[in-house]
């Protein structure tokens, strides 16, 4: 059966990334050393990605991945291959909850971004879909432009003027749109860590710098709608809000009410992939910005940090407490995030991650 792009997001969803298999820290390891060439390492790669996706499709879902499992971290790998972008080791990673320092590796600005016609994403992204062959939708999975104006990527020497740098990021993700659907794909997800922190009670990785939150939110949604412009109207396109998703930590709180107003108002996606598996998400309230018969709101109310199950139905009453704000027929259902937004994975073992995806699937059914 062939699934259609009819009614993404689905009603069961989930974000993207999977844990990683043992067999590929294995390979990784072992091509780190020089034991294993990359195409051997690939191999193994490919391997398991025909197994998730198998078993994704085994679980009910009509979306797949390809777990992200090519990627060591879910932004730097394909942010490092755009032109003027490079991958690097700071002297600190990001400090998440409880002072927990992430590996180090961040991207900085080194050159004029564009996008790179042979950007590897692109072949894998045809791999990918000829491994799913039509059986479910396939989902890709890359950074929101927006991760680019983190504080400390843009070098001011190249780029005085942050307009400038907009400028370039948002035709360089035009380019970046085309070069997916030219390769086949139809559903497309930006992962946006930097639009959910302006929404934080002081603005985590952002300092107010050369302009403050107000202007920061105005920018990131002209960022988004600008790169959006002229895409393929038989393209999905969500934005994923994500507080950060570290070996099961988290990096900041802070509810959706402060960006709601202007980015769920006015993004011109097709769905927002929104956290909120506990209290740091705040209440439902925001959803109200969230115009009548527009964008899809995924609610993300089972978590991918833990794996035992939430209860059936608590989790059915939070999904008619939020209907409060936006239509039932507007919402689905999902993990708050993926289960390994790093190589590192969530602390949840695989079958438990099965498992939460199965909940998902059995509640959407019983609600929708």
């Amino acid at each position: 059966m062939t699934v259609t792009l009819t009614n993404a997001p689905f009603r069961a969803e989930h974000v993207g990334s999977l844990l990683r298999p043992e067999r590929i820290h294995v390979a990784r390891k072992a091509f780190k050393e020089g034991a294993i060439s990359s195409a051997e390492l690939r191999k193994v790669e490919t391997e398991e990605i025909k197994r998730v996706v198998d078993k994704q499709i085994e679980v009910g879902l009509e979306l797949v991945t390809d777990g992200e499992f090519r990627r060591r971290f879910w932004h730097t790998d394909f942010l490092e291959h755009l032109n003027g972008i490079e991958g690097y080791v700071p002297e600190v990673g990001y400090i998440f909850h409880g002072n927990e320092e992430t590996e180090k590796y961040n991207i900085r600005n080194v050159g004029k971004v564009s996008f790179p016609s042979d950007h590897p994403f692109i072949q894998d992204f045809i791999e990918f879909n000829q491994i799913v062959d039509g059986r479910a939708v396939a989902k890709q999975t890359i950074p929101s432009p927006n991760q680019l104006f983190h504080v400390g990527i843009r070098d001011e020497t190249i780029y005085p003027s942050v307009d400038d740098f907009a400028e370039d990021v948002i035709q360089t993700y035009r380019d970046v749109i085309q070069a997916f659907y030219d390769a086949g794909c139809r559903y497309l997800q930006l992962d946006d860590v930097y639009i959910a922190g302006l929404s934080a009670p002081s603005l985590p990785f952002n300092d107010e710098g050369d302009y403050n939150r107000n202007e920061r939110i105005d920018q990131a949604l002209r960022v988004i709608n600008g790169v959006l412009e002229g895409k393929p109207d038989d393209l999905i396109v969500t934005t994923h809000l994500c507080r950060g998703n570290y070996r099961s930590n988290w990096a900041f709180e802070g509810s959706y009410d402060i960006i709601a107003p202007t980015l769920l108002a006015k993004e011109k996606v097709d769905g927002f992939f929104l956290e909120y598996d506990d209290e740091r998400s705040g209440g439902f309230e925001p959803l109200q910005h969230i115009p009548r018969g527009g964008a899809k709101v995924v609610l993300g109310v089972v978590t991918s940090k833990i794996g035992s199950l939430e209860d059936k139905e608590a989790i059915k009453a939070r999904i008619q407490e939020a209907s409060k704000y936006i239509p039932l027929e507007q919402l689905c259902l999902s993990p708050q995030c993926g289960f390994a937004s790093t190589h590192h994975g969530n602390k949840l073992t695989e079958e438990e991650q099965w498992e939460k995806l199965r909940f998902i699937v059995n509640i959407a059914k019983e609600i929708w």
